[in-house]
């Protein structure tokens, strides 16, 4: 499991090459299947500033593995638009504040989110429902 905050900044390194393509600006989270999308890149060339979460072979704590083939092919993916979750909004389905995501895990070899860190209380990955450019929203925790 790794945060969001330990995987910015990281270098990504391709496999084939063993050469560095960027880092680790922001992960991109699809709220659909409540895992990564897609990682966003600084210091990359212009078509691999963003880096499918299938072309990810592995992530540690010193740095990111990618396909180069599958990770730089301009027309393999079509990306979500980018929508930062950390420092936003959460909302319940209901309208009911619950703070500010502060941090995210997530599973580092599936991609899957785990646990969204706020500002009232950790929130289970799968209650997960939405993401946009003011909040995220979550199920209601069942009672």
């Amino acid at each position: 499991m790794m945060l969001f905050s330990q995987a910015q900044g990281l270098p990504v390194i391709t496999v084939e090459e063993a050469e560095p393509l960027g880092r680790v600006e922001g992960l991109t989270i699809d709220a659909r299947t409540r895992s990564v999308a897609c990682l966003r890149l600084s210091g990359a060339p212009k078509h691999a500033t963003t880096i499918a979460w299938n072309a990810v072979e592995g992530m540690g704590r010193d740095a990111v593995i990618v396909h180069f083939r599958a990770a730089t092919d301009p027309g393999h993916q079509r990306f979500l638009a980018h929508q930062d979750a950390v420092g936003h909004h959460v909302l319940t389905e209901h309208g009911t504040a619950h703070g500010t995501v502060k941090d995210i895990a997530f599973d580092d070899t599936t991609g899957q989110v785990v646990t969204l860190y706020t500002a009232l209380g950790d929130v289970s990955g799968d209650r997960l429902l939405g993401l946009g450019s003011y909040s995220v929203v979550v199920r209601v925790e069942a009672g």
